[in-house]
């Protein structure tokens, strides 16, 4: 298949308008790759000037080792599927798969065998004689993942393939796509707004805002080890949250103060270190839902009395909400646990899994070198 490399890939359209700010990565050959991050954040334009369907501005993309960047999209030997299937209407599924190899004037034996080839691994083989209009949302997204795999591309592109579809049929289509690129072990670039469908489908993760790469590692480093705030509350669901703390050196221990409702939380030993010359200062105070421990007792080290403003009883848990500093902070609990709404309940933070970001740059500030041993953008 294909190695990517993107060094310093820019893209900026006319009247000076930033779309892509020197982005760095690379895709090893046979990874799944997730560019993930908001709307208007670079991803989607990035993946079209790897497709080649915008013009680069401004650094070097190769595929293999080769420069792409003047090669024109049909020799760069990338196969790309669509938000909106992009299925011809009047053609029958077996036309819309075969359609790209007749113009490129494949042998009619050779298109067969590919062609029912992709559709017996995509469980099309029944619906071949149908028009797109005839097929449901998943069956035509299958379609076109299957015109793509008859051409047997270096490099298989994935433009929000899922949006259309409803909730339970996305899971669905991402078990499938996932067991594809396990099949055919190719490599793959995949954008996506949704980060469940980059932590469940991704070997290597992209997470991009205000047209940079803001952190590039596996799913599992991402949530561990967040970079930046940004990524912090991104990467997660529910998403981590956030409020202040001001830090204060009591005798040479660091303490975590939250002031307003008066918490006081005690980072652990490595925690201290980092977070000493913040003395005086406040930072972002960030934890996950699943970190938010229930107590018993109000007397539990780190303790936060809090009073219960809504909960979901979701059977397997129940996700707790109260406030801090007027923001709503949930807790993810066991399902046993189910207050009643304004009742005053006990939890505490589970401080070696929190994190502390600055105030100003919002960085992680006590996992930076950590991440720096992994930087690769």
């Amino acid at each position: 298949m294909a190695k990517i490399e993107l060094k310093g890939i820019t893209k900026i359209y006319s009247g000076n308008v930033l779309a892509v700010e020197k982005s760095n990565v690379t895709i090893e050959d046979r990874e799944f790759c997730v560019f993930v991050g908001p709307s208007g954040c670079g991803k989607s334009t990035t993946l079209r000037m790897i497709a080649g369907l915008e013009e680069i501005t401004g650094g070097e993309l190769y595929i293999d080792g080769e420069l792409m960047n003047d090669v024109p999209p049909k020799d760069r030997n990338i196969a790309m599927v669509f938000q909106d299937y992009a299925l011809y209407p009047h053609m029958t599924v077996y036309d819309n798969m075969a359609y790209g190899l007749k113009i490129r004037k494949i042998d009619k034996e050779e298109i067969d065998r590919r062609v029912h080839e992709a559709s017996k691994i995509l469980s099309l083989d029944d619906y071949l004689g149908r028009l797109p209009k005839a097929l449901s949302g998943g069956q035509r997204q299958r379609v076109a993942v299957g015109r793509a795999i008859v051409r047997s591309p270096k490099v298989f592109l994935f433009d929000e393939p899922l949006s259309n579809l409803d909730a339970k049929l996305r899971v669905q289509m991402r078990a499938e796509i996932s067991d594809l690129h396990n099949r055919l072990q190719a490599t793959m670039i995949y954008v996506t707004h949704d980060q469940v469908e980059a932590m469940t489908m991704g070997t290597k993760i992209v997470v991009m805002s205000e047209k940079r790469i803001q952190q590039v590692g596996s799913p599992i480093y991402l949530y561990d080890h967040p970079i930046n705030k940004f990524v912090a509350g991104f990467i997660g669901t529910p998403p981590m949250n956030f409020f202040k703390v001001k830090i204060a050196d009591k005798n040479g221990k660091i303490i975590a103060t939250e002031e307003e409702q008066g918490f006081s939380f005690i980072p652990t030993e490595s925690q201290q270190k980092t977070l000493k010359p913040y003395a005086g200062k406040e930072v972002w105070f960030g934890v996950r839902p699943e970190d938010i421990l229930y107590n018993e007792s109000a007397a539990a080290e780190n303790n936060m009395s809090v009073k219960v403003v809504n909960k979901e009883p979701l059977g397997a848990e129940t996700n707790v909400f109260f406030n801090v500093q007027g923001t709503k902070v949930v807790a993810k609990c066991e399902p046993t646990v189910n207050p009643q709404l304004g009742a005053v309940i006990n939890f505490s933070p589970r401080m070696e899994n929190v994190k502390f970001f600055d105030m100003n740059t919002e960085l992680n500030i006590c996992e930076q070198e950590e991440i720096a041993k992994t930087k690769t953008w």
